[in-house]
Formats: C-alpha cells, structure tokens, sequence
C-alpha cells in the first residue's frame, strides 16, 4: 500500500527522479540488449483499475462491455509496440495489512454514503471527483483479462512483492503500476500508470538512483528508509518521536516544505549518517517504542529484499526467505491433491475464492455500491451468505469427517465495524444421497459427473428441483436465472417490477454492441437500481465461487458480467418497468423477445410459487422525466398489468434462448458466437 507521501515527495522535490520514457524506445533498446527475450512489462493491475475504467456512467453497476472494449484497446496498443504484458493481481490481505485494509473499508463506506446523498438530492451521476471503483471491478477484470489472452496471475501473498521479484527474475523493462513500495525494491524499472499516456506510449519513470542523490544515501539505504517513514509493517504512529529527534538534528531549510517533506529529508539525513551495519539496525529499535515486539523495524526491511538479495543490515544467516511455504502443513484442506489443483488454479486466475477458504478459511470482500439507508433490501453480504454457507460445506465438509470447521469472513456491509471477522458455519445442501466430495466433482469424468457437478452448483442457491428446466437454456442465461430466482426468494422486497426489469435486461443486452451501449443515455438515475446493480454484480461472484467448488458445470466465461448486464441499460428497464409502461417498449419494439420474456419469467416465477414466495406488483412510480409520445400497440405485446404475476407456464417454451444441454468448463474460449438463431423445444415441454 505505499509510502505515505513519498510519491508526491519525489514529484515535487526530485524531479530529476521523475523522467518522462517513451516506452516503444525502451523496448526497441531492450531488445537489442537482450535478443533472446521479448519486451515485457509487469503490470501491478490492482492499481491500474481505476485509470482503466473509462466508461463515462460508472454508478450504475459497471459498463462491462465498453471496459472490455477498453481493455482490448490497452492491451493492442502495447501489442503493436511488441510489449508483452503480464497482470498480477492481489490474491490474499496479510493479516499485518488488516487494519489499513478495515481503515480503507470504512472510509469507503463514508465516501459510499455520501454518492448516494447526492444521487437522491440530484437524480444523476456526480462528477469523477466523487469516483467510486463499479462493484467487484477488480475481480471481473482479472477474469476480463484472461478471457482476452493474456498471462494474468493471482497472487499468494502481497502483489507488491511478487511483482517486483518476477521483473527483477525475467530480466523485465519495467513495473507499470502507481505504488511507491516500487520505488523501494531493487527491481526493474517503475513506470507511472497515472502519467501513462496510452496513444503515445510515453509516461514517467521513476529512478531510484536519482531519488538516492537528491537524498544522500544509496541503493541499500531503501529499504530502512521505508520503514522509518512508516510502510505497512512498521506503523506511522510508534516512529513519531523519530521524527521529532530527526527534525531537531536537520531543521527544514525551506520555510514552503509541509511537515512531511521536513520528516522525509530529515529521516533521509539521519539515515546517511549511520554506518550500514547490523549494529545499527540493532541500536534503531532499541529507541523506537516497539513493544514486545523488537523484530519490526527488521521484519519490515526483510520484506523489501526480493529473492537472490543481501543486506548489510541483515546477517545472511538470519534470512527468512519471504516466499510461500509451509501452508499445506496449516491448510484447512489435508488433501495435498486438491489443495495443490486449488493452488495452480488460484495462480493462473482460473477460479475463485477457493483457495482461500482451503488455506486458511478466510474470506473478504470489499465496499458495494450498496445504500445503508435502504433498510427493504438487505447488504449482498448477508443476502449471498446462505449460498455461500453451502459452498463452505462443498468444499469443507468431506475434509473433516462431518465436523466441518467455521470460516471467518470479513464482509463489509451495514451495522458490521469490522472489528473482527464473522465465524460462519458451513451448512450442507440438501441433495439427495449427500454432497459429493471434491475428488469426484474435480476429477472423476464422465456424464453422471457432469449431472453431479451441475446439480451440486444449483443445490448451493436452493434449486436443485429446476435443474432440466435450467440446463435446456444457454449457459449465460441459465446462470442469470439461478441468480435470479435466488434474489427474487432471499429478499421479500423485489417486486414484479423489479423482475421485469431484469428480464427485460438480459434480453434486450444479447444484441446490443459496446457502442450501442455506450451511447445510450439516461435522463435520470434512480438511487435504489443503482443499490439491485450492485447487489446483481456481487452475485455473479457468488456464481463464480460456487461454480469453482462443484467443478465447472458452466464455462467461467458465460457467468461474466458483461454477458449478462449493463448498469445504463439496467436503469433505463428499471425506471420504465416502475413506470408501468407497456411490454412492447420495455422490449423495445421487438416482438421476437416476447415468448422468452414470458418463459425466463414464468421459470422464475414457478420456482417462487412452489417455495410459497408470491411476487407482487409495487410500482414506485417515478418523478422521472418521460415522453408523452402515445405509440400504437402491437396486439403481440398488449397485456394488462397485475398486481401479482400468475404464471403462465402452458405456454409454448420456445424462443432463441433454448438449447439441448452441453457440457460445460472452465476453458476460455476465443470467440463469441452468436447463438440468437438457435430455436429448440425440450421434448418435456407441452406442445
């Protein structure tokens, strides 16, 4: 998480440390210095998102297709220039970054709170100023990545450090990334992601070996400088007394430095000054206030020296390697087989969540676009929590003999201070003859597998009895409606509305380009479609992990987001559903999507009424702006509006949304073709 301050520091104090590259040069040089090697740039993509995500709407729960064109663009243009990319992305939070990763949470929460006030008060999207990260925008675009071909790794510990020593390990021409724990590490080159200008290729290099003359000291100084200044193993507030003795030493000479920049130049003088010895390191915590933990200050420059790398502050001998080791021994998961293919999946970013919960039982999941103030619709965290509880059990319970341990949670959502972790218990879903263990859905073959596998995932979100209706859909919309229909039974406040809108979405999305959508505008922006957005998107997550546990019944391509939603679309389908207009526009004219609007809603539906759960018409009116244009109905779409939708499912199931079952995977597979044309009647429909 950085140096607080130094990235600015160095900025404005240092600018022979700040040189703008052009990165085609760079390459074409670095192939001549090494022609056996290809141009290649580490990419820290975590803080890389947020410069990313250029879609202009950004509030209504993600513009996927248009970031996916985005990051094709990204990835093309550093193509062009032979610049090969490699993504790494943060698979775990360190226990020692816990309490910056909860401090970062709640302000979130407050900057959260705040979009939603002036959502209310102004009906639209504010400006980039108040930019919040579309819900679960970093895991998707790990999964974006992959799907467009590119080499993307999740990490076992902090990114920073795996980064830093895969450029140093493959002789790479750069770091791109906006974290000054790079300006630390003795490793490639650091490229600035915030000055990237992409059509150019130019953006600013940060030297090390500038910043050291600007302050006096060398290579090895840095990683002792990082941590008297404060990182994320020594804490800023045992080092203040340092500061003040260091400020007395070296006063401030310029009378227009804030107090940071004196404490940086003053810890950069003090530093200088003192021999580069163990002893001195020694000397170092006996005046800082450490505690009972005199290891710190040691601990804390261990964590820059990448593999390979001495320092004379630290003997040789004394070396803990800080690579992943020793976790198999500690995992909640005893199968080395399983644990191992958890492991190389969780790497190659081909699952989710898995081998967290089987390495230490812990789980996160950051801020959502989620509005405290609505109490009707409860945080996606408690709402997917049952789903989740059965995904526990899938892939705990055999481990332990029925005595299936607990999981710790750190989810952020309302009344929750994060002070320490929910234990969860795992809860077994109800399948006939009992959960089949993860040997048989991860490894065994064969079709009763495959009925096994699938079966297995619908258990997990309660609807196991669908399992031939949903298996005669294509894959997107399958998945769409398991989420769905498990929205529509956890949360009493949908409404009829609210179904309508989703339905119509996923419909109505099928044709639609990044263009298209790009271009679509919304008069205004409802505060509670921006909060089901956001609950929706966290539930394709949801699908993700169960997915990955149960073995892949689905590609974990048709469970992406910008298969399935939209935020601009979904608001437009929101406000018109609410506002009772007629199907044929909700459909937008295209009588074709009748039939299957009708059959996705009737499956839905009669899975609720079979659970005693009656889906009511509540219109929440608008206050929106609308046309007072009267069109023409096409008798195919006239209907009336009830108040409660009864389920017409002796209708006809036919539609480009029906197909014969196939087996599914985890694989990536180029390409999107274009099914719409595909009509099949399951034989077990009533003709």
């Amino acid at each position: 998480m950085g140096i607080k301050g130094l990235q600015g520091f160095v900025a404005r104090v240092c600018p022979d440390a700040c040189r703008m590259v052009d990165l085609k040069e760079m390459a074409e040089k670095h192939r001549i210095d090494h022609p056996d090697v290809t141009p290649a740039i580490v990419v820290d993509a975590m803080s890389c998102v947020r410069h990313w995500y250029t879609p202009e709407s950004w509030v209504c729960g993600g513009q996927w297709r248009e970031y996916l064109t985005v990051l094709e663009n990204f990835i093309e243009t550093f193509k062009a220039a032979g610049i090969e990319l490699v993504f790494y992305f943060d698979g775990v939070v360190e226990e020692k970054k816990r309490d910056e990763w909860i401090k970062r949470r709640q302000q979130n929460n407050k900057e959260i709170a705040n979009l939603f006030q002036f959502i209310k008060t102004h009906r639209k999207q504010p400006g980039r100023g108040m930019f919040v990260l579309p819900s679960a925008l970093p895991t998707f675009t790990r999964f974006a990545l992959k799907s467009l071909g590119q080499k993307t790794v999740c990490t076992l510990q902090e990114a920073d450090f795996e980064v830093a020593a895969y450029a140093l390990q493959h002789n790479c021409m750069g770091i791109l990334g906006q974290d000054s724990d790079y300006l630390i590490y003795n490793t490639s080159p650091y490229f600035s992601i915030e000055k990237l200008c992409l059509d150019k290729l130019v953006t600013v290099m940060y030297c090390r070996e500038d910043l050291c003359r600007a302050l006096g000291l060398n290579m090895m100084h840095l990683p002792l400088f990082a941590c008297l200044l404060g990182n994320d193993v020594v804490p800023e507030n045992l080092l203040e007394g340092f500061w003040h003795k260091c400020l007395v030493i070296c006063p401030s000479r310029n009378k227009s430095y804030n107090r940071r920049t004196s404490i940086i130049l003053a810890v950069a003088n003090y530093i200088s000054k003192i021999p580069c010895l163990y002893s001195s390191l020694k000397h170092l915590e006996d005046m800082l206030p450490l505690g009972s933990d005199k290891t710190l200050l040691y601990r804390g420059m261990e964590s820059y020296l990448l593999p390979g790398q001495q320092s004379p502050w630290i003997p040789p001998d004394a070396r803990n390697v800080k690579m992943f080791s020793g976790q198999e021994e500690t995992a909640m998961c005893r199968d080395k087989e399983i644990f191992q293919l958890a492991k190389e999946h969780h790497i190659q970013s081909e699952n989710y969540a898995i081998f967290n919960i089987l390495s230490n039982g812990v789980l996160e999941c950051s801020n959502s676009l989620e509005d405290d103030c609505d109490t009707e619709i409860p945080g996606q965290a408690l709402i997917y929590r049952p789903a989740r509880q059965h995904i526990y059990s899938v892939l705990l319970e055999s481990e332990r003999d029925g005595a299936c341990p607990m999981v710790k949670e750190w989810f952020v959502y309302c009344g929750n201070p994060l002070q320490q972790p929910d234990l969860i218990q795992p809860v077994q879903p109800s399948i006939p003859g009992g959960t089949p263990n993860l040997k048989t859905l991860w490894f065994a073959k064969g079709p009763d597998v495959e009925k096994q596998r699938y079966s297995t995932f619908l258990a997990c979100f309660h609807l196991q009895d669908s399992m031939e209706e949903l298996q005669a859909l294509e894959a997107p919309v399958a998945g769409f409606c398991c989420l769905l229909t498990y929205l529509m039974l956890q949360v009493s406040s949908l409404s009829l509305e609210d179904l309508n809108a989703f339905v119509a979405l996923i419909l109505c999305l099928r044709g639609k380009s990044a263009a298209e959508l790009a271009s679509l505008q919304l008069v205004q922006v409802d505060s509670r479609a921006v909060h089901l957005g956001a609950v929706l998107v966290r539930g394709l997550t949801t699908l993700l992990m169960a997915n990955s546990a149960c073995g892949f019944p689905f590609r974990m391509d048709d469970l992406m987001p910008w298969k399935v939603f939209d935020g601009k679309l979904f608001q437009e389908k929101y406000q018109k559903s609410h506002q009772s207009c007629s199907l044929e526009e909700l459909l937008e004219g295209n009588e074709s999507l009748y039939t299957p609007f009708q059959n996705v809603k009737s499956l839905i539906c009669k899975v609720c009424a079979v659970k005693k759960r009656t889906i009511q018409s509540r219109p929440r009116g608008n206050g929106f702006t609308t046309g007072t244009h009267q069109r023409e109905l096409n008798p195919m779409f006239q209907q009336t509006h009830r108040s409660s939708f009864i389920s017409p499912y002796h209708n006809r199931m036919r539609g480009n949304l029906w197909r014969n079952p196939q087996p599914q995977g985890r694989r990536y597979r180029s390409g999107h073709p274009d099914q719409r044309r595909r009509f099949h009647i399951p034989p077990w429909l009533p003709r």
